[in-house]
C-alpha cells in the first residue's frame, strides 16, 4: 500500500493510537446525552491544551470548534487563509444501559457510548494534535467539530445557529462513522444520498368511547388506527417509486379505555418516517395527513396527524466521495475503500452541515479482531464494541483528507 501525502500518516495514527484509546476509554466510561456534555467537553479541551488552536464555544450548547490557521496560508495561492476544511466529531451517548462487561464499561446507569461517538471524538482529538504538529506546513485552515447532540438532538444545527461554523466559513466538510458491521479499516461510502432524513410521525383519531359489549353505540378508534396503518403501507407499496424509496413505521399504538371492556374515545399513532429525496418526502407528508384525516372521517369520527421535522437527508457531494476515495486507497490500498451499493435508511445530523457545505461523510469499518461483521451486535445495541486499533486508521485519514483538500480542493 503506498502514500503520496507529504507525511506518512499511518505511522502518525499509529504513534497516536496510545493516547487516543486512553482518551476514547475516559469518555466511553463518562457517556454524556444530549446537547450538554459538559465532562465530555472538558475531557476534549484538556487533551488539546497548549496546541496553537483558537477555541469558540456555542452559547446554545456544550460543543465548540477549535480553529488550526496553517503556516502556509498566505502562499497558498487561494486568498490570505487559504482553503479552509471541517472535521466533525460527534461527543453524545445514548440511553441505553450498556452490557458490554467491558473494564472501562459505562459508569452511568442508562448510559452508553453505543454508536461510536467516543471513538469520533477521540479520533479528532489525535488528528488535531497530529495536523498541529505540522501547522507551519498547512497551507489553510482546519476547523475542528466537536459536537453534542447528535442522537436525535439537532447538535449539528444548534452550532451552526450559533454562528459556529461562520468564519471562517468551511469549504469542505468532511465525517467519519465507525461501523462494527465492517471490516475493520476499510471506508465505505457513496456518492449522493447516503443517509436518510428522519422525521417523527403523529396521530390522534378521536373517536367515542363506551362499553365494550356495545361496540354499535360508540365510534372505536382502534380498528380505525389499524385501517390507517395499513393504508399507509398500501400507499408506500403503490404510489411511491422504488429507485426513490420511503420507510414508514408505526412503532406504537395507544390506547387506554381504562379497563378491559371499555372502548377509549380516543388513539394515538406514532412512528418514523424515512426518505432519500425532497419530492418524495414532500409526497408522504401529504400522504399521511391525507390517509389519516380521511379515514377517520368515513367511519365517523375525527383526526389530527402532524409530523416533527427531522434530520434531512445525508446527501455526499461525489467531488468529496473521491477526495475520501483517493485517501483511504492511499492509506490502505484496493481494500481500503468500499462503496456503499444502497443508501442506509439512518439518519445523521452531519446532514446539516452537507446541506450548507460540499463533502461527505463515510463509515469505517471497526468488526473487532475475530469477530463476524455480520453477527456482531450493531450501533445503538448495549453490546456493541468496536477494534480500537481501527483508530489510527480513522486519525490518518481525518489528517490526509484535510492535507489532500487544502492543497488541491477538489482537483
Amino acid at each position: 500500500m503506498g502514500q503520496d501525502f507529504d507525511t506518512d500518516w499511518t505511522a502518525v495514527g499509529e504513534a497516536a493510537l496510545a493516547d487516543t484509546v486512553a482518551l476514547r476509554r475516559a469518555i466511553h466510561a463518562d457517556p454524556e446525552i444530549g446537547l450538554h456534555c459538559p465532562r465530555t467537553t472538558e475531557k476534549v479541551k484538556t487533551a488539546l491544551a497548549g496546541l496553537p488552536l483558537e477555541i469558540r464555544d456555542g452559547s446554545s450548547t456544550t460543543g465548540f470548534v477549535a480553529i488550526l490557521r496553517g503556516g502556509r496560508a498566505a502562499a497558498s495561492g487561494q486568498g490570505g487563509n487559504g482553503r479552509t476544511v471541517l472535521l466533525r466529531g460527534d461527543m453524545d451517548a445514548l440511553p441505553l444501559t450498556e452490557e458490554t462487561g467491558l473494564p472501562f464499561a459505562s459508569r452511568t446507569a442508562g448510559a452508553m457510548h453505543a454508536c461510536g461517538h467516543d471513538t469520533h471524538t477521540a479520533m479528532l482529538v489525535g488528528a488535531a494534535k497530529a495536523l498541529c504538529a505540522r501547522a507551519e506546513e498547512l497551507p489553510g485552515t482546519i476547523v475542528f467539530m466537536f459536537q453534542p447532540g447528535e442522537e436525535g438532538y439537532h447538535g449539528a444545527r444548534f452550532m451552526m445557529e450559533d454562528g459556529l461554523l461562520a468564519d471562517p466559513a468551511p469549504e469542505a466538510a468532511f465525517a467519519l462513522h465507525v461501523s462494527p458491521n465492517m471490516s475493520a479499516g476499510t471506508v465505505v461510502t457513496r456518492p449522493g444520498p447516503l443517509l436518510a432524513s428522519a422525521n417523527t410521525v403523529h396521530a390522534r383519531i378521536i373517536g367515542r368511547g363506551g362499553h365494550a359489549a356495545m361496540p354499535h353505540e360508540n365510534i372505536d378508534p382502534l380498528p380505525i388506527a389499524c385501517e390507517i396503518v395499513t393504508a399507509l403501507q398500501t400507499f408506500i407499496a403503490r404510489r411511491v417509486p422504488v429507485e426513490d424509496p420511503a420507510v414508514l413505521s408505526i412503532t406504537r399504538l395507544m390506547a387506554d379505555g381504562g379497563a378491559h371492556n371499555i372502548i377509549p374515545d380516543t388513539c394515538e399513532l406514532l412512528g418514523t418516517l424515512r426518505t432519500l429525496s425532497e419530492p418524495t418526502s414532500a409526497l408522504m407528508f401529504d400522504a399521511f395527513e391525507r390517509i389519516v384525516t380521511n379515514i377517520a372521517v368515513a367511519h365517523g369520527a375525527r383526526a389530527e396527524a402532524w409530523i416533527d421535522d427531522g434530520y434531512p437527508v445525508t446527501m455526499n457531494d461525489p467531488r468529496a466521495v473521491a477526495v475520501m476515495r483517493g485517501c483511504a486507497e492511499a492509506l490502505g490500498g484496493a481494500e481500503g475503500f468500499s462503496v456503499m451499493r444502497s443508501p442506509m435508511m439512518g439518519g445523521e445530523d452531519f446532514s446539516y452541515v452537507l446541506r450548507e457545505v460540499p463533502g461527505a461523510m463515510a463509515f469505517i469499518g471497526a468488526a473487532p479482531a475475530g469477530t463476524d461483521p455480520a453477527t456482531n451486535p450493531p450501533l445503538h445495541n448495549t453490546r456493541m464494541t468496536v477494534e480500537e486499533k481501527v483508530m489510527a486508521r480513522g486519525i490518518a485519514m481525518h489528517c490526509a483528507v484535510a492535507e489532500r483538500y487544502l492543497a488541491n480542493g477538489f482537483d
